[in-house]
């Protein structure tokens, strides 16, 4: 924080965001070392943040924020100049003026924004056993399906592949008799169980699990046309930063869905940006509001991969901010990634609270004119301690300001403005229609109505013209279209050679589907899949 002689606003290095005895300045280049927003239930933070997104929007910085009441959404219209407004920006040496912000509206339900879908494949193992809160043997058997589907070039698009393929890596029950036919999905589950055990309870307790998260509305979030996150990071034509809030309100009701599917962004942006080392200012601004369902009941292991990825997304250009009511609701190895901090008031009406003042107060680099846990109960509404980055990468020291107000519309828009201005959108006809593309479910159905269709075509005697005609003699030479009994040697050999060529064959025809089919996903089939930090696909 420097002070400045010249006239209060954003310059082209720094975001102006409140005043106090001294200017709280957020430098551009310093942004993307992340940050945290704190404080109690109405004191403040969606303004703050609706401040921050309006800063880094007219530096040019795209931004994406998800929008847990709505308040938000007034981004998008013109703020006015109401007389509260009017007062604290002449108090700071403001001049009010009105303004509004390119936006987009998403929503994993498709009501109040574009939709957001992500395909089973990209989400990966970890994240969906996190989704599903599954423990360590079902998570195992979990990644044992994947896995199956990764190398036989089956591609997981929706609920309903994944469910066609769980079912397909159950075992056989019982001993089969010598002569039995082989199951269409012999080589499936043969293969699973080359990874390990994979008993009918464990697959029933996952089917369960995703019928819950069915409930939920995830069969809505998985699905075709899969989200471009490249769409996220767009200007308008002024050159300003597109700013992209996600509708959470609904999605909230559903926490983990909600944690995990903004983790699964994040995770995305870290694979598939290229490094870009320190720039002039971020490429993105991810805010993540309730930013505790993260972390709550997080198994150690992915943990280590969220802490992994907040550390070295900054390197990519990405600026990660989180919101939440209390710093002690962020692990300390990742608030310890967070160099811009913004708190306001906390209350502290019992020991545990009191507790959590001084945790707070000692986030802080201390200033010796301020009894910093003694503030954090007397701010108001409005107020904030604010530490930012300075020019050497250091916290500064903590300072009492008061927060300006913002240039666009404070509290929610109306569901017209919302659907003049999804009419308008950029991506408007791009997600807005499902698409069913042939993947695991077909492909595996084809394999089991292919399998009955030759054996109701043999036991008519044969049929379909010229080739039938020849496969009837050939049949007959090899005594394979006579009555299921026990199989001479030739009749076992023609068995095998027929199902090797159908095989063959076969396989030819999933890689080719698998090539023109699934949305980004099909250049990856028939070749080795590798999955990223948190379990995605990686696109290569």
């Amino acid at each position: 924080m420097t002070a400045q002689d010249s006239k209060l606003d954003d310059t082209d290095d720094k975001i102006f965001v409140g005043k106090g005895d001294e200017q709280a300045w957020l430098t551009l280049a310093l942004a993307n070392r992340h940050g945290l927003v704190t404080g109690a239930t109405g004191t403040g933070k969606t303004v703050t943040l609706q401040v921050m997104a309006e800063g880094f929007a007219r530096a040019g910085v795209p931004v994406f924020a998800a929008d847990i009441k709505g308040d938000l959404s007034g981004i998008s219209e013109v703020g006015e100049a109401k007389d509260f407004i009017v007062k604290r920006a002449t108090e700071m040496g403001l001049t009010f003026q009105p303004d509004q912000f390119s936006t987009v509206f998403w929503d994993v339900f498709g009501e109040q924004g574009h939709p957001v879908r992500a395909t089973v494949t990209e989400m990966g193992p970890l994240l969906l056993a996190r989704m599903l809160d599954l423990n360590d043997v079902q998570e195992g058997v979990l990644n044992v399906a994947f896995r199956v589907a990764d190398d036989a070039g089956l591609t997981l698009i929706d609920m309903k592949d994944l469910r066609a393929l769980l079912d397909a890596i159950v075992p056989d029950a019982g001993k089969k008799a010598a002569d039995a036919e082989e199951s269409p999905l012999a080589d499936i589950k043969k293969a699973a169980q080359g990874f390990g055990n994979v008993t009918k309870a464990t697959v029933g307790t996952i089917q369960r699990q995703l019928l819950v998260l069915e409930n939920q509305g995830a069969s809505k979030f998985f699905g075709e046309p899969a989200l471009t996150l490249k769409d996220f990071m767009k200007t308008d034509r002024d050159g300003r930063g597109m700013v992209n809030i996600l509708v959470a309100d609904k999605l909230l009701q559903s926490p983990r869905l909600y944690a995990t599917f903004l983790l699964w962004m994040l995770s995305e942006l870290f694979e598939e940006l290229p490094e870009a080392g320190d720039l002039p200012k971020p490429k993105l601004v991810f805010f993540f509001d309730e930013a505790h369902l993260l972390f709550n009941d997080a198994p150690k292991a992915l943990m280590d991969k969220i802490e992994q990825v907040v550390r070295l997304i900054r390197s990519k250009g990405v600026g990660i901010y989180f919101v939440t009511q209390n710093p002690v609701d962020v692990p300390d190895r990742v608030l310890g990634q967070l160099g811009n901090r913004v708190q306001h008031a906390l209350r502290a009406f019992t020991p545990r609270d009191q507790k959590a003042v001084a945790a707070a107060a000692q986030t802080f680099r201390p200033n010796p004119k301020l009894d910093t846990a003694k503030v954090i109960m007397e701010l108001g509404k409005g107020e904030a301690l604010v530490s930012f980055l300075e020019g050497n990468g250091t916290p500064a020291m903590v300072e009492r300001v008061m927060i300006r107000p913002p240039s666009a519309r404070i509290g929610p828009i109306t569901p017209e403005e919302r659907k003049a201005i999804m009419d308008a959108s950029p991506v408007k006809g791009k997600y807005d229609t499902a698409v069913d593309a042939e993947s695991a479910y077909e492909m595996i159905q084809k394999r089991i109505a292919g399998t009955a269709a030759t054996a109701d075509t043999s036991a008519v005697g044969g049929g379909g013209g010229i080739l039938g005609q020849i496969g009837s003699i050939v049949g007959t030479i090899f005594g394979t279209n006579v009555k299921r009994g026990r199989l001479s040697a030739g009749q076992v050999i023609a068995r095998d050679v027929t199902r090797s060529v159908t095989n063959q064959v076969i396989g030819g025809m999933a890689a080719n589907v698998g090539k023109s089919v699934a949305g980004q996903l099909g250049g990856s089939i028939g070749r080795t899949l590798v999955r990223g930090a948190l379990g995605g696909l990686l696109r290569r």
